[in-house]
């Protein structure tokens, strides 16, 4: 399942980001010299009728558009060409185009890969349904506490009905879920209705370490209440609605994944959390396993990752170019040839370094080499 399931989640997902930029590239009258799908050594490959040259390479880890007056696959300009080049070398060079096409063409491949998230759970809540809460009251009325359950030992009890995390107010138990298990050993301000009368309290979440069923830990936080009953409905939405609610979903992953990414960067969580090709691999297999559902909903989550990362400002990124672009918006002219050298090689050893650091950290977590 793992050697099937990640050639079919990333090679889509890589073609469809490159379209982006080959696309819009070509709208705009851009050449694009190479699509490849993959790095390194070419495999396989043809030239189209453009002068394009669409190859399969060796390491399929991503791919590149390489457009003309690119120096390289990151589209790294080639400074003295581009300064010193010819108005035949100018047509369709993509460094020669104005700065919103170019600003345009860079930000296409994320664009993309959003779109395809989108157009998956905006897919799943038109076919499948929107999960609809059931009697919403009884879902967040504490029916019981499991053993140690911090909620207990602060002074929550049965038939008190939870209102509010942080201020936040929760609609289901889902909501609750949400609000809690990115926090683990965190202290939230509990706000709950007791005898008509509405309370608050602090209570420090439980951090506990949890397996699922392929025997994947993740540290989550808990407060050991127990609903009075949970239960949903999947009612399916229309065609704009479940766009809508598409676009809400996929903008609390990514408050999660920022999160997430917050946590590690201040010591709260584990870096052993962080997950690169090998992990990528594993979860698909897995998920592949469970059916298409599943799996089609892996690939949404990996698509909105994959536009996330790409849109970090690290040079070598698409972000990166876009930083540029920015920079160059704002002092009315590029950057120069030393500083984006020098912001290229680092930003590319900050990429290598860490794509380095999560192999390393996925081959540790497998079950082969133990945990």
């Amino acid at each position: 399942m793992y050697i099937i399931g990640f050639p079919l989640l990333l090679g889509p997902l890589v073609t469809l980001h490159e379209l982006g930029h080959y696309l819009v590239g070509r709208w705009f009258g851009v050449h694009a010299e190479a699509f490849s799908v993959g790095f390194g050594k070419e495999i396989a490959g043809f030239t189209d009728r453009r002068g394009t040259r669409w190859k399969l390479s060796v390491l399929p880890l991503g791919g590149y558009v390489q457009f003309k007056g690119d120096m390289n696959p990151a589209s790294v300009p080639d400074a003295d060409a581009v300064a010193h080049a010819s108005a035949e070398e100018c047509v369709g060079s993509f460094h020669h185009a104005p700065l919103w096409r170019r600003a345009l063409i860079v930000f296409a491949g994320p664009a993309t890969n959003i779109l395809v998230t989108l157009a998956i759970f905006a897919g799943f809540f038109m076919f499948v349904g929107k999960p609809v809460p059931q009697a919403p009251e009884s879902q967040l009325t504490v029916a019981g506490f499991s053993e140690g359950s911090p909620a207990e030992a602060a002074g929550l009890e049965v038939g008190d009905r939870i209102t509010a995390i942080d201020g936040e107010v929760m609609d289901d138990f889902r909501d609750l879920q949400e609000a809690v298990m990115l926090y683990p050993g965190k202290r939230l301000d509990v706000s709950f209705e007791r005898d008509g009368a509405e309370r608050t309290i602090p209570i420090t979440a439980a951090s506990v370490e949890q397996e699922d069923r392929f025997g994947n830990a993740s540290r989550i936080g808990l407060l050991g209440v127990r609903p009075a009953g949970v239960s949903f409905a999947y009612e399916r939405m229309g065609p704009i609605s479940s766009i809508v609610t598409a676009g809400e979903y996929s903008v609390g992953i990514v408050r999660m994944m920022v999160t997430g990414i917050g946590q590690i960067l201040t010591g709260e969580r584990s870096v052993k959390e962080l997950g690169g090709p090998v992990k990528i691999a594993k979860y698909s297999g897995e998920q592949l396993s469970l059916g298409p559902l599943a799996f089609i909903n892996f690939v949404a989550l990996i698509s909105l990752n994959l536009a996330f990362i790409n849109l970090l400002p690290i040079p070598g990124l698409d972000g990166g170019h876009l930083a540029f672009y920015a920079a160059e918006a704002v002092r009315r002219k590029p950057v120069g040839p030393r500083g984006l050298e020098v912001a290229y090689r680092t930003g590319m050893a900050i990429v290598l370094m860490m794509m380095l650091f999560v192999t390393v950290n996925d081959l540790a977590s497998l079950p082969l080499f133990g945990k």
